[in-house]
């Protein structure tokens, strides 16, 4: 089976990957102090040993106000050395090193962020839940250099790409959603508008990049959600953003504030994820509500094809990544056969940090994650993990995982 394309080189920009494969930029929460761990390091190595293409450190703040969890990396000069040490440790395994970048918006608090929440419009996030307040003209020029210097810091670091995020919910995202961006002035009200801030962003992450860092773009298809920003106008974004010269996008979907699960399917364990946190009113809070505030999206492999498939149509000569519900190797060999040139994985290589070498020994290799969503549901509490990892599980936890995966195959 040595001549399936997803073991074939790939190019992003100037960075060549030896595979096909990328892990995603889901959130490790492995960090402490807004600084990279041993614990961070060593996850992502083991990626890169099991025979990933590149590996994707996720969700770095470009700035203290960007910052939603101590856990979360925050990207500056000081943690440079540190991550060189794990970027050196990925390169030795044979795999390029990708980091995310972007700002939280609204979705933080002020211990966190240093101040008040901000984001496109003023309002509440009930999610947080936080007031936040609409940025001001100034600010966002300085946000989008702190894009810029971001892409910089990487670069010392030793990434080969960074990827910008421009979708679920976050301050970008924010910008772009009718829903949450309500401003009056020219960077609200039409499309064109409401892209104006990622546009400013974007030139600044291409001119910090230049000629030796890939950069890709994870963006919306669909908010997911009536009054958020569908098809149509995600269209456009992503044209736009082959305008402004981004390497690759990855095509993904969903609000963290409004539509979580759409971004990763299946049902929320509630209690798992009250368990682990730590403030008793939020605790008390999410288990009376939160199966209104984080309704269940029904899990299928490749589950965002349908709409992927439409922006290959319309964009014919853009690299585009495909990210949802790629579990086996029949399935990423699918996505590549119509014509995207990457796959992301994110819970497939959580569950085994191995699952690409084990696709190459077998064309039959299927991930033997049962997305009961443990991992998602103490990852902004604990750091990431599979349930099947985890020893002396309390025993609520446990039917809790054992009622999804029932209910998931009643389903079926």
């Amino acid at each position: 089976m040595a001549d399936s394309l997803l073991f074939t080189p790939g190019n992003i920009g100037p960075v060549t990957l030896r595979n096909r494969t990328i892990r995603s930029a889901a959130f490790e929460g492995m960090g402490r102090d807004n600084n990279p761990t041993e614990e961070l390091k060593a996850y992502h190595v083991s990626v890169a040993e099991g025979g990933v293409g590149m590996t994707t450190v996720a969700y770095a703040g470009i700035c203290r106000s960007a910052l939603s969890f101590k856990s979360q990396l925050w990207l500056r000069e000081e943690i440079v050395e540190s991550l060189r040490d794990m970027t050196d440790a990925i390169h030795a395994a044979g795999a390029k090193a990708s980091i995310q970048i972007g700002h939280c918006g609204n979705m933080t608090h002020i211990a966190t962020a240093g101040g008040i929440p901000v984001g496109a419009s003023t309002g509440f996030n009930l999610y947080s839940p936080t007031i936040c307040r609409g940025l001001k003209h100034d600010e966002l020029k300085q946000l989008a250099r702190e894009f810029g210097h971001a892409v910089n810091v990487a670069r010392d670091s030793g990434f080969d790409c960074v990827e910008v995020h421009a979708g679920h919910g976050y301050l970008i995202s924010q910008f772009l959603s009718p829903y949450t961006n309500h401003r009056r002035d020219e960077f609200g009200g039409s499309l064109d508008n409401r892209m104006r801030f990622m546009r400013m962003c974007m030139e600044e992450v291409m001119k910090a990049a230049g000629s030796d860092m890939g950069v890709l773009v994870k963006m919306n298809m669909r908010d997911g959600f009536r009054k958020g920003m569908d098809i149509e106008e995600s269209l456009e974004v992503a044209k736009e953003l082959q305008r402004c010269g981004a390497h690759a996008l990855v095509l993904s979907g969903g609000f963290v504030s409004k539509a979580p699960m759409y971004v990763m399917r299946g049902e929320m364990p509630i209690y798992t994820m009250t368990h682990y946190m730590k403030l008793w009113w939020l605790k008390y809070g999410v288990r009376m509500f939160g199966k209104m505030m984080v309704p269940s999206e029904k899990f299928k492999e490749l589950y965002f094809l349908d709409d992927a498939r439409l922006f290959r149509k319309e964009l014919p000569e853009m690299p585009l990544v495909y990210v949802g519900g790629v579990v086996s190797r029949l399935g990423a060999e699918k996505v590549l056969d119509e014509g995207f040139q990457f796959v992301q994985m994110g819970r497939a290589l959580l569950n085994d940090p191995a699952f690409v070498e084990k696709m190459r020994a077998d064309a039959e290799c299927h991930s033997e994650c049962d997305h009961v969503n443990y991992c998602i549901a103490r990852m902004y509490s604990r750091d990431m993990a599979c349930h099947k990892h985890v020893k002396d599980l309390p025993e609520k936890i446990k039917k809790e995982i054992e009622d999804i995966r029932r209910r998931d195959m009643a389903s079926v």
